[in-house]
């Protein structure tokens, strides 16, 4: 790689994106939401495992199931276009020989299933892949509202039914239509950060 983003790009993706909580009343077609992903696959995981699963939930079918499961403050995302449950795969292994093929034994590198390295593998490396969502969101034109406030356990049931994944965190994407409150103070080099 080369050179760095421009200015624009980069208020972009961190210094003028803000997270909203009120959506342009919209439908966004599904090319959009493949093309989101289609980005956001190329972002490094530990070893190409890629555990995170995305369900894009932006049918008034979806909603209507999501909906109850969310806190009372996190209502107003019902607005968005769409609100992606992100996910991981308890048992993403299975795809290793596929994600890894130029060593067929990296699928016995993160324990058995149940082990807390698997658990702690799918579950951190779903997490940096719903970060990526949120860059390629915003490279995409598209505005964020990320969430951890409603019932993992619900979700679990009614969307992950009889399989591994469980879930993370939501976010809601769109046109964001609210003004945004004053960015809030965020530490310094010296407050977060050391050298050693």
């Amino acid at each position: 790689m080369t050179g760095t983003l421009d200015d624009a790009a980069l208020d972009t993706l961190f210094r003028t994106a803000r997270s909203r909580n009120g959506w342009v009343e919209e439908t966004l077609p599904d090319s959009t939401w493949h093309a989101l992903y289609d980005l956001l696959k190329f972002g490094p995981t530990s070893a190409n495992c890629c555990p995170a699963r995305f369900v894009f939930v932006n049918t008034p079918e979806g909603k209507a199931r999501l909906g109850p499961l969310l806190s009372e403050g996190n209502q107003k995302a019902m607005a968005a276009p769409c609100i992606v449950i992100i996910g991981h795969d308890l048992e993403f292994t299975e795809k290793m020989a596929e994600l890894f093929p130029h060593n067929p034994g990296a699928q016995h590198w993160f324990g058995p299933s149940g082990s807390e390295k698997r658990i702690e593998t799918a579950f951190r490396n779903g997490t940096l892949q719903g970060a990526y969502l949120m860059l390629a969101a915003r490279a995409l034109g598209l505005d964020c509202g990320p969430m951890s406030g409603f019932d993992n356990a619900g979700v679990d049931a009614e969307f992950f039914a009889g399989t591994p994944i469980k879930s993370n965190w939501l976010c809601a994407l769109g046109h964001g239509a609210d003004t945004p409150m004053p960015r809030s103070p965020r530490l310094s080099f010296d407050e977060a950060c050391s050298f050693a």
